[in-house]
């Protein structure tokens, strides 16, 4: 993985208010690099603040955002932050900020995008993105140790959480070597494993309960064998007293078939607002896939939202899906 660039470095630590964000819906990673950067920050003396929307993020992972000091963004600190970290987002409009990131910007304020998505568009005034590297917590990890900020057991703990949760409990090809070395340290810094994984694996509410049972029973496999995909209608959701927030690692249900190339979860949030997770299997490259329905992501893990119906959505995208495997 390249090292953090020295400009990214010297843009830090010249900044004493520095506002911290990630992308929409943030999962684990980036909640997990966003509230330790800020934790290590505010160990340095510097004032961070982090801006999040509370309602995006899903029960599950609720708990990390306690994990470290609380220093939410008001709108003063929005405007008068002297930079800005971008994580774990691939696009400018991806970032979760109002107002938007290009607005925030405008006074000449750094935007530093730390990312490790291979369609990263580039988009900050400084980037550092990094498509080999596991997590964008890796990426924390060694801007951390770069800076020389101390990494506390609570930091420790977010930074694992991002790697264990991008590789799937070290499941994917994504855990290289560097994945599994920087996790150690963690771990030998204080880590709390055995409480994190409590909470992420074994921790569920009845409602999110009843969502992944909707969505076992909602599981089909195409007639070739190829694909296994699931759904979950906006009523579906709505009936179990979740939201699309709790939406997104349930595509490891469809996944969990053998033989399958490719798993997909289509999910209603919104009523005709149709959300789609892809999975590759063997190699298979579901980065195509959503693009083709303005999404992006990773080789094996990407996404697309679109707007009409279920059955329309699940149509047109199996049709597409097949088309490509069939290549």
């Amino acid at each position: 993985m390249n090292a953090p660039p020295t400009e990214l470095i010297d843009a830090i630590r010249r900044s004493s208010r520095p506002l911290i964000l990630g992308h929409v819906r943030p999962d684990a990673d980036c909640l997990g690099s966003m509230f330790a950067l800020a934790a290590a920050a505010a160990e340095s003396g510097r004032v961070p603040s982090v801006y999040y929307r509370a309602e995006e993020v899903s029960q599950r992972l609720a708990f990390l955002c306690r994990l470290s000091p609380r220093c939410s963004a008001t709108s003063d600190q929005l405007r008068s932050c002297d930079a800005i970290l971008v994580l774990d987002a691939a696009q400018q409009d991806r970032a979760a900020v109002r107002p938007p990131l290009a607005e925030l910007g405008m006074n000449g304020t750094p935007v530093i995008n730390i990312d490790h998505h291979i369609g990263n568009t580039g988009f900050g005034t400084i980037n550092w993105v990094a498509p080999r590297a596991s997590s964008t917590s890796e990426m924390a990890y060694r801007l951390l140790l770069a800076l020389e900020w101390r990494i506390s057991p609570e930091i420790a703990t977010l930074l694992y959480a991002g790697i264990h949760t991008d590789t799937h409990g070290f499941s994917l090809p994504n855990t290289t070597a560097s994945a599994l070395q920087v996790a150690g340290e963690l771990v030998a810094t204080g880590a709390r494993v055995a409480d994190l994984c409590e909470r992420l694996c074994r921790s569920q509410t009845r409602s999110e309960f009843d969502l992944e049972r909707i969505i076992y029973d909602n599981v089909r496999v195409t007639a070739d064998g190829c694909i296994a995909y699931s759904t979950a209608t906006y009523e579906e959701i709505t009936s179990t007293g979740c939201t699309a927030a709790d939406i997104d690692e349930q595509v490891s249900i469809p996944r969990s078939l053998r033989g399958i190339r490719i798993a997909i979860l289509f999910s209603e949030g919104r009523p005709n607002r149709i959300r789609m997770n892809f999975r590759g299997e063997g190699g298979t490259d579901v980065l195509e896939l959503a693009r083709e329905f303005g999404g992006g992501g990773h080789k094996e893990a990407a996404g697309a939202v679109v707007n009409g119906t279920m059955d329309e959505v699940v149509t047109t995208v199996l049709a597409r899906a097949g088309e490509i495997l069939r290549r």
